[in-house]
């Protein structure tokens, strides 16, 4: 219990960095960490010279008075739905700091965010099946519930199944919501329903990392024991072309996915556990609140 306490008190101080560094981008004057993924009618105005014509109110038009188009404002109270790999591959790192610890502290850090600013927050753990669904609600107090679920959370499976896990998550969420997905994406032929989520909601793909993938001591023949399948390989750590391959593996999968997202319009964000993610964070979402200015 105790534990639990010194890990919320460290993702509100987290929190609470994010959210000073965003508003000191705005003079001291309030700003969204999320920024708003929908827009909802406001008003309409007379039509202007360049204006999208798309967003031209016909029924007020009609009455004579001039042409008029609709104005719209950022939606304030929003979805905000996680989808957390808490698959296997993801207990690599260093104690208190492996993938599964530091996308985990992420998740809590941008719940605490997202029921500040008045959005619904729900969370999809996965591994190749569903290990925890917890629907979307708001305040302080389902965050935190949020928060104990997922650094409680054992679970039943050590694989991964990421398509599996999106398709869950598109039959389940209808409203358009922004989806935050946090995995190491050490898995395949999950781009249709990435690009799903893409075309239908707000999405960000938050890919962590940890170097021991990539950087193995020059040992020769070693056994590497796969966590996901409990199967063990042996393995020559002095070959080149071992090396090579692994680090080709990798820098694919990671420009692969950094292309995707960027081709569906959606937000990336490599985090490497021995980095402090906070100003990565910071940068994301400076980079979207400029975008939808």
């Amino acid at each position: 219990m105790e534990e639990i306490k010194q890990l919320i008190k460290k993702l509100q101080n987290y929190e609470i960095r994010i959210r000073k560094a965003i508003n000191s981008q705005m003079q001291g004057d309030y700003h969204s960490v999320f920024k708003g993924s929908g827009l909802e009618f406001d008003d309409v105005r007379s039509y202007q010279y360049g204006d999208d014509i798309r967003h031209i109110d016909w029924h007020a038009s009609a009455k004579g008075h001039g042409t008029f188009i609709k104005t719209f404002k950022e939606e304030k109270e929003q979805n905000i739905f996680f989808i957390l790999d808490v698959s296997a591959s993801q207990d690599i790192g260093k104690e208190h700091q492996k993938k599964i610890d530091v996308s985990k502290e992420i998740c809590g850090v941008l719940s605490l965010s997202a029921v500040k600013e008045a959005s619904s927050v729900g969370l999809l753990c996965f591994s190749d099946k569903k290990e925890k669904f917890i629907k979307p609600d708001k305040g302080p107090k389902h965050a935190y519930e949020i928060i104990n679920t997922i650094f409680r959370l054992v679970p039943t499976s050590t694989r991964t199944n990421l398509n599996k896990a999106m398709l869950m998550a598109l039959s389940t969420i209808r409203r358009k919501s922004m989806f935050v997905i946090i995995s190491d994406f050490l898995d395949d032929d999950y781009e249709r329903n990435l690009k799903a989520i893409a075309r239908k909601h707000d999405l960000i793909a938050i890919h962590v990392a940890d170097d021991r993938e990539t950087s193995f001591p020059n040992v020769g023949i070693i056994p590497l024991h796969d966590k996901e399948t409990g199967k063990t390989v042996w393995v020559n750590t002095s070959s080149k072309m071992f090396r090579k391959r692994i680090d080709h593996y990798y820098k694919e999968s990671k420009e692969s996915l950094q292309k995707m997202c960027k081709r569906n319009n959606a937000n990336y964000l490599y985090v490497n556990t021995n980095e402090d993610y906070v100003p990565k964070l910071i940068k994301l979402f400076k980079i979207r609140n400029n975008y939808r200015k």
